[in-house]
């Protein structure tokens, strides 16, 4: 029997975090929510722990990947976020149809993450060797940009138009095969994925990465281009992102394979805010500007962060 979905809300995830800390239920109304996406994430600053509740089970091998990602990121000294293992050495673990991880908390950040901070995070993450296969094999995937598109359409539902969901998956064939025959300038390898100042932290040491979820292995290119949509999409003024060229080095937009990596971008992240529609008319907003700006070949048209 099929289970039925249940809307992923703060109070939902707050029961997941009061199942996942048994000793500890007593603080957990203190936990602040720092983000509700793909997945809840709250802090729980008298235990100096960071809680991430999946939205369903269906990212376990993710999860589970994630764990030993940051694992072997602590083996090369690159800084970036640590498991925290006192709630369990073995993790994700499942609470009511959703996944639980937890990591070390990060102290207070000393000032907000600039692009020039993500640049030089990018330099040393692309600087990496392939992981090891001792301990145990970790092979990264490849960066499926728009795997998860299907995904959120089932979960959009009859909130958007059926011809637009059409044409979101037809657009996700194309770029996914335009994506294929790239010929990349940088040579592949260790990618973060989803490139962008807000999953760096700023500390007293300096920058730190966070949010490894899709980490992989393909083109460098992919991390760049975030940044030069985010520049033509979303605001990032032209004098932030020359910021970022001038760290990490090159211009992808000078790459002839910047306009396929950035039109398939663009699907899944029109796809992605397409899940949240039902029962948010700001979502649905949102939805109906990014896909209009696609159907109308309007590369100039500003996005919202959601």
């Amino acid at each position: 029997m099929a289970v039925a979905e249940v809307a992923f809300t703060e109070e939902r995830a707050r029961a997941v975090l009061s199942a996942a800390l048994p000793p500890y239920r007593a603080g957990t109304a203190e936990a602040r929510l720092l983000a509700l996406g793909e997945n809840a994430v709250f802090a729980v600053d008298s235990l100096s722990l960071m809680v991430r509740i999946s939205r369903d089970l269906e990212v376990w091998d993710r999860a589970a990947r994630e764990l030993r990602i940051a694992d072997w990121l602590a083996r090369e000294g690159l800084p970036a976020v640590r498991p925290d293992r006192r709630f369990g050495p073995e993790q994700p673990l499942p609470f009511a149809n959703h996944l639980v991880t937890y990591w070390q908390r990060l102290p207070d950040p000393v000032r907000p993450a600039g692009a020039r901070d993500l640049a030089e995070l990018l330099r040393m993450v692309h600087a990496l060797p392939d992981p090891p296969g001792d301990p145990a094999p970790l092979p990264l995937p490849r960066r499926d940009l728009l795997g998860g598109v299907e995904r959120w359409l089932r979960l959009a539902g009859d909130a958007i138009d059926p011809a637009d969901a059409a044409y979101l998956r037809a657009r996700r064939d194309d770029f996914a095969s335009a994506v294929e025959e790239l010929t990349p300038r940088l040579t592949p390898g260790p990618i973060h994925g989803d490139a962008l100042p807000r999953n760096v932290h700023i500390g007293p040491d300096g920058p730190v990465l966070v949010d490894l979820e899709t980490f992989s292995h393909d083109l460098r290119e992919h991390d760049l281009v975030v940044m030069a949509l985010s520049r033509d999409r979303y605001g990032l003024g032209a004098a932030e992102y020359d910021a970022f060229v001038a760290e990490y080095g090159w211009d992808v937009r000078e790459w002839p394979g910047c306009a396929a990596l950035r039109g398939a971008r663009e699907t899944a992240s029109c796809a992605w805010v397409s899940q949240h529609a039902p029962g948010n008319p700001a979502a649905r907003t949102e939805f109906t500007r990014r896909i209009a700006s696609l159907r109308e070949g309007d590369t100039a048209v500003r996005w919202h962060t959601f």
